[in-house]
């Protein structure tokens, strides 16, 4: 177990904005089955047992700067502050996201005027990147000793590659977007303590033929609930604390049995984007947010929590108050 809380930076970190996009095109999970293979019976088990019904995807021409560009300019809170952003960092769930030489962060930060901030992208926790990438940007800004800094993690990626299309157990990927400012010294969400933790030894992406995926599917949920409970320890809070739990989209049940190894009610995890959107790669975080926000479900004060957990395998919490 390893972690970086928000409370050892020098400054307090906080989320100054945080904004989403998903595409209108709305595609059944049914509409998903002659290309993916799966039967009549797989798709049932999807919808009833999963509880997924659709995802969003782009148009056939959709790229993943559509994407980015959406989400940034759903995020008024960055005009006229574009001089004060030093980093861009692009958080993305997996390593090969695009056709070689075709580069969407450096083309963003060229259409909304970040060309002279210092972008870099991060892909080393895989769904749970955007978390890490939050933690670095904190990291960034305390370091640099500027108040008035800003960094923008932006996250979004289209179903690129064939082997994302669908882990038919468990989740279909859908597409969308989300972009948050990272300051020290905001008034904002403000970051209490974030841990992540990796087991390489359950890495079943490494090889086709890996026998690591029994093993993963044997332990997530126990390891999600480490992740989740260390981060609430280190954040000096109880579980009950916690007013809400923004998860990842994968899947509907496997949050109803952490829930149940956490003691925690369903009813105050946010879960009804999964069967509307699907899983959005590193953008489920700021996506759920987003939700969160526009239905009043966040009240100033509140202190709630994102959960997230991704191939390598890699899962990671993070407490925050509103």
């Amino acid at each position: 177990m390893s972690g970086a809380c928000g409370a050892n930076h020098q400054r307090c970190i906080t989320l100054d904005a945080v904004a989403a996009y998903l595409p209108d095109r709305r595609v059944p999970i049914a509409a998903l089955a002659d290309r993916l293979g799966l039967t009549t019976a797989e798709v049932r088990v999807l919808r009833r047992f999963h509880g997924l019904s659709e995802v969003r995807r782009q148009g056939p021409d959709g790229l993943p700067i559509d994407l980015l560009l959406a989400a940034v300019k759903a995020m008024p809170e960055l005009s006229g502050r574009e001089q004060r952003v030093r980093y861009v960092i692009y958080a993305r769930g997996v390593p090969v996201a695009t056709p070689y030489s075709v580069n969407p962060l450096r083309e963003l930060c060229q259409l909304v005027g970040l060309s002279k901030a210092i972008a870099f992208t991060v892909t080393h926790h895989a769904c749970a990147t955007s978390l890490l990438a939050v933690d670095i940007a904190g990291r960034l800004l305390s370091a640099d000793g500027d108040p008035d800094a800003l960094a923008l993690v932006v996250a979004g990626e289209t179903v690129f590659t064939a082997d994302l299309e669908l882990a038919a157990e468990s989740r279909v990927f859908g597409e969308g977007a989300g972009a948050c400012l990272v300051s020290c010294n905001g008034s904002r969400d403000r970051v209490l303590s974030y841990v992540s933790c990796q087991r390489g030894d359950l890495d079943h992406w490494l090889t086709p033929d890996s026998d690591a995926a029994k093993p993963f599917a044997a332990e997530y949920r126990e390891l999600l609930v480490e992740v989740i409970t260390a981060a609430v320890h280190k954040a000096g809070l109880r579980l009950e604390d916690i007013d809400l739990i923004l998860p990842h989209n994968v899947n509907i049940v496997s949050w109803q049995r952490v829930c149940r190894l956490l003691g925690y009610p369903i009813g105050r995890v946010l879960l009804d984007n999964v069967p509307l959107v699907g899983h959005t790669f590193a953008a489920d975080a700021f996506i759920n947010h987003r939700s969160a926000v526009s239905r009043n479900l966040l009240n100033p004060g509140d202190r709630y929590l994102v959960a997230a957990a991704g191939f390598g395998a890699t899962f990671s919490a993070m407490v925050l108050e509103h």
